[in-house]
């Protein structure tokens, strides 16, 4: 980690901040004229104490000066600077700046400042719990190199309303697919602050909806397991129900995470007669499961940010087995690598003649049904409309082969797919297939796979072969697998998947291919 977090770049401490802004109070004179804050915000402009003062590191001898005097070395009573860990999370520094009065002084007040010691808090609490050490940086948009290497995550926390100026939306734009993550967080629960920060993220990410997570998503369960939460109300009544955090998907890993309820003020273990909360205990432990996300995928997200090229995407195929993914309303492209490393895999394990291209196509394409194997994954819920049920059943009795897996083995997608198959082929229904069928033995034998941890931690340990089929006129079909196959593709580790391992995945996609061109 680089620490340009707390000197030019990245980091800016309240004094050097306070000072840079000397008498003026326009957003010029902070050096932020690309910004644009909004409006003077109306929430409370205190929602803690500062931080701790740091302690004192001497060593007892050095209390006093050695005698005889008067003569000690200077460098002997300095203070000892044991080196920093790195930087995890940079909370930004936001807000339009207004003067009031504290302790008799006028002081410049921002947003942002109303929890100060909140993610430096919580990083000392989660470094005792996990047994890690990591810490936290103040940071301001003009100064931060946006590099996710410097700083994994940024926490964007406040009452008032804001606005980022198109310089700044499309650096964050940026970061987040670079693999940096934001984490927004309208403390006190405050309304203006989550209408902007959805706003926001809209802008920044047109198309990538925030969306409620759902009790399977794995920042739940990177720690803790977590099931419904304890809220607060100002009048110190508290109510349970289920999560409230939204979140942006890019690929396999949340890239955006948004608490309309506060959090924050949990963190930093204090409470006010105002706002809703997540009660102190479960805010910590959410911040645990968020910390440990997102050390769990910081390398996952760099590997993300890589797009793979199809290089003869433009070649001729008249001959050559192309694979079609199918588009959908979920996400349909989660794992963007996985296909590309699968024909690679299958050309250079096997006689097959297959080319390095994937194309896209939609249901109700005409062009679609000229794929021998349509092949889709996803992680959330999907509708099929009638007419698309319709086409995607003439497809499979014509002789064509839906081949799909849940990415990262998520329970939305895999009752959406059950449900819509239904709706397609109501005569049928998904079966597993036995451990002779010809699909696991056309060119590898396939009798014994290994899955990922998660799967062996939640289902226990077996090794078979759950791939399930539905046959038409003694053919398979529709080919499924509940645990994924695509992050295996991948061949780079995803922390939170229920999935076969990379070796074993690549082996029964390759013996995919094979069926369908031989049947």
């Amino acid at each position: 980690m680089s620490k340009a977090c707390d000197s030019g770049r990245g980091g800016l401490s309240r004094r050097r901040f306070l000072g840079r802004v000397g008498v003026s109070a326009a957003v010029g004179g902070l050096g932020l004229p690309s910004v644009g804050w909004a409006q003077e915000g109306s929430g409370p402009i205190d929602c803690g104490p500062p931080p701790k003062a740091k302690k004192q590191s001497r060593t007892g001898g050095e209390a006093f000066p050695p005698l005889p005097l008067p003569v000690t070395p200077l460098r002997r009573s300095e203070k000892k600077r044991p080196p920093s860990p790195p930087a995890l999370v940079g909370k930004m520094a936001m807000g339009q700046p207004r003067w009031i009065e504290r302790d008799g002084k006028r002081v410049m007040y921002r947003d942002w400042m109303t929890d100060p010691a909140d993610v430096k808090t919580l990083l000392e609490w989660t470094n005792q719990k996990l047994g890690i050490h990591y810490r936290s940086v103040e940071a301001d948009f003009a100064h931060f190199s946006f590099d996710p290497r410097e700083l994994p995550a940024l926490l964007l926390a406040g009452h008032n309303r804001f606005s980022l100026s198109d310089e700044i939306r499309a650096r964050l734009a940026r970061y987040v697919a670079d693999g940096g993550m934001i984490v927004g967080d309208a403390c006190c629960g405050w309304q203006d602050f989550a209408d902007s920060f959805r706003q926001e993220m809209e802008m920044i990410f047109p198309g990538r909806p925030l969306r409620k997570l759902l009790p399977e998503d794995p920042l739940f369960s990177t720690y803790y397991k977590l099931g419904s939460f304890t809220y607060k109300r100002g009048d110190g009544s508290t109510y349970t129900e289920g999560p409230v955090l939204e979140g942006i998907d890019f690929g396999c890993r949340l890239g955006v995470i948004f608490s309309p309820a506060d959090l924050t003020c949990g963190w930093d273990g204090h409470e006010h007669p105002r706002g809703v909360r997540v009660v102190i205990d479960q805010a910590r432990q959410i911040g645990a499961n968020l910390v440990t996300y997102i050390l769990g995928n910081f390398q996952l997200a760099r590997f993300l940010s890589t797009a793979k090229v199809y290089f003869e995407a433009e070649a001729p195929s008249r001959d050559d087995f192309v694979f079609a993914q199918l588009v959908h309303e979920g996400d349909w492209d989660p794992d963007p690598s996985a296909v590309h490393n699968l024909l690679k895999y299958a050309r250079d394990n096997s006689t097959l003649e297959v080319k390095f291209k994937r194309a896209n196509v939609r249901l109700e394409d005409p062009a679609a049904v000229v794929y021998p194997v349509l092949y889709m994954t996803g992680h959330r819920e999907f509708v099929w409309s009638d007419e698309q049920a319709r086409r995607l059943a003439q497809y499979l009795k014509a002789g064509g082969i839906l081949f799909a897996d849940s990415c990262c083995g998520r329970m939305a997608f895999d009752s959406a797919f059950r449900r819509e198959m239904a709706k397609v082929l109501p005569d049928h229904r998904l079966e597993r297939l036995p451990a002779d069928h010809p699909l696991l033995h056309c060119h590898y034998d396939i009798t014994q796979v290994d899955y990922t941890p998660r799967v062996r931690e939640d289902f226990g340990h077996f090794n078979t072969p759950e791939i399930e089929g539905i046959t038409i006129d003694g053919r398979v079909a529709v080919i499924y697998s509940k645990f994924d196959l695509g992050n295996g593709w991948e061949q780079f580790p995803h922390p939170y998947s229920y999935g076969v391992k990379d070796e074993d995945a690549l082996k029964i996609g390759t013996n995919v291919i094979v069926y369908a061109m031989t049947h």
